[in-house]
């Protein structure tokens, strides 16, 4: 169906995208799977062909782009393609806007250009082994010196994307004791280099999808951050995770609708070469059913997915539509992706078919950027209740 919310520029952007796709990452796939990450090179041509900045201002590099629109062309194409990109996604539209958002001119001209160009890869560490979601009780902790020059950071995280090939990584953690009425105060944000000492890269974590995206435990043992790589305002590192939420659940929601997509065609095209007793499997009248509903509701899903990409690049996304279209469009990826799925019969099993990759990936969906659970919390509040 015609999409409106793309113009000439963005379709002229996916026919680069689907090309250099097919070149540069579909060849590579296994490769990159057996290797638990993308290779570096691969962000370099990325940051070269200006798709890791393409939202950045033009004095750093960047494309000086409103909104996310060419970064959900390029989820859309990644999932038609049934290919990888490792953590670009996350390095360029969930983790860079930090920078953008909070950042200091000097820190801003230190960091982001090396981002763009993908010399400098991000990552974001949130996650403890005792929060989970509850990002108030993080306990990894950040003291300022005496002489007021540095912090000194301990603690450790879990399950942090490109933990693994991160130069920088934005540490979450509480530089002053929570308030007993409101534990949310007190948590600050830590640009830390991971060639400071004390800081370590523990397990490579196996996961049941995306497995050319580095996931890792990190651990921090008196590092000295220096004040000038605090990100924003001391005490107000919720505030800022607050902030860009609403844009990391977007580009979740985004990735879902066009996983669904692609799950609709890989089943369309199996079905139709496919027979059985003689005929081919989508000349059954189940599978058109199935088909049509499948197709039904992931364009309820994209559209749901566009109007919150369109309510972002007018400033006016809000946290609680933001977990409508997370909460939304991955319920409805999981249960696309399952039907096309077994319309694959045993194939659909087989990691070499590309539904059986997209089944994996999926499933995290419905978890980190906030569980399907936290989105009925805060749409719940939305509503009054």
């Amino acid at each position: 169906m015609p999409r409106t919310v793309f113009g000439e520029e963005h379709e002229a952007f996916r026919e680069m995208v689907r090309d250099f796709l097919a070149k540069e990452a579909v060849p590579h796939l296994q490769e990159w799977v057996a290797a638990k990450a993308v290779s570096r090179d691969f962000y370099k041509k990325l940051g070269e062909l200006g798709i890791l900045g393409t939202e950045v201002p033009e004095e750093y590099g960047g494309g000086a782009q409103s909104g996310h629109h060419f970064g959900a062309v390029f989820a859309e194409e990644v999932a038609r393609a049934g290919a990888t990109v490792g953590t670009a996604m996350t390095h360029a539209n969930i983790i860079l806007p930090y920078l953008l958002h909070f950042g200091t001119e000097e820190q801003k001209r230190r960091w982001v250009p090396g981002c763009v160009s993908g010399d400098i890869m991000l990552s974001i560490a949130m996650t403890e082994p005792g929060t989970g979601s509850d990002l108030a009780g993080i306990r990894t902790k950040a003291e300022l010196s005496p002489d007021g020059t540095h912090y000194v950071l301990n603690g450790a995280k879990t399950f942090i994307t490109g933990g693994t090939q991160c130069d920088l990584v934005l540490v979450v953690c509480r530089t002053s004791p929570a308030p007993a009425d409101n534990r949310r105060k007190g948590l600050s944000i830590l640009v830390v280099d991971t060639k400071a000492e004390g800081f370590e890269v523990g397990r490579g974590l196996d996961k049941i999808g995306l497995h050319a995206s580095d996931t890792a435990e990190l651990s921090f043992t008196d590092v000295k951050v220096p004040v000038d790589d605090l990100l924003g305002e001391e005490g107000e590192g919720f505030f800022c995770l607050g902030r860009n939420l609403a844009r990391e659940r977007l580009v979740i929601a985004v990735q879902a609708a066009a996983a669904a997509d692609a799950a609709v065609r890989f089943a369309t095209t199996y079905t139709q070469d496919r027979e059985v007793f003689g005929k081919a499997v989508a000349s059954f009248q189940n599978t058109k059913f199935v088909l049509a509903e499948c197709a039904t509701e992931t364009e309820a899903a994209r559209l749901m997915a566009y109007e919150a990409l369109e309510r972002d690049a007018r400033g006016e996304l809000s946290a609680d539509y933001a977990a409508m279209a997370k909460l939304h469009c991955t319920e409805t990826a999981g249960r696309v992706i399952d039907k096309c799925l077994q319309l694959h019969g045993g194939y659909g099993y087989m990691l070499e078919y590309p539904i059986a990759r997209l089944y994996a990936d999926t499933r995290v969906m419905r978890i980190y950027g906030g569980t399907s659970e936290v989105m009925k919390t805060i749409i719940a509040k939305s509503i009054g209740l």
